[in-house]
């Protein structure tokens, strides 16, 4: 599934809506050049999900990993300084895949081997100075389910 967006809001919009239908353990692997909207999209994720404070959603500046509370721990992965899945694995990020939070990974394809065999991936692209491309790749039949949900309730109008 493919959306284009044109505007910041939009993404976040598409963010939130997605967010909505995620649960414990669910896990989003991100990827797009800087810029692209990643983090943009998982505030969205965050305030769809339940955190408190989405708007305290930023990319992880000195640390690889930020914690948000909600009804469900969110976990914001930020992979862009990381130099290889080895310091992955010695930091235990894969850890949080395993957990009874919801995890958005941004640069997800630096680390392939450790995340889950079901992901949802979204490939972010530019098309425009402000138009963006969302594509949603779906691992495993949960994921399948999200999208398949995102898509009918976007059909019938309910969602924000």
């Amino acid at each position: 599934m493919v959306i284009q967006t044109q505007h910041t809001r939009q993404t976040i919009r598409i963010g939130k809506q997605i967010g909505g239908l995620l649960l414990p353990g669910d896990v989003i692997a991100l990827v797009g050049e800087l810029g692209t909207g990643k983090t943009h999209f998982i505030k969205g994720l965050a305030a769809g999900a339940g955190v408190k404070q989405p708007a305290t959603v930023l990319s992880p500046s000195f640390t690889f990993v930020h914690e948000h509370p909600g009804k469900t721990p969110f976990y914001h992965m930020d992979l862009f300084r990381l130099n290889s899945e080895e310091e992955a694995q010695e930091l235990g990020l894969e850890e949080y895949f395993e957990g009874a939070g919801i995890t958005a990974v941004e640069w997800a394809d630096r680390i392939p081997s450790l995340l889950p065999k079901e992901v949802l991936w979204v490939h972010l692209h530019y098309t425009g100075e402000h138009h963006r491309s969302l594509e949603f790749i779906p691992n495993g039949k949960r994921y399948e389910e999200i999208l398949n949900q995102f898509q009918r309730r976007s059909a019938q109008g309910g969602v924000d």
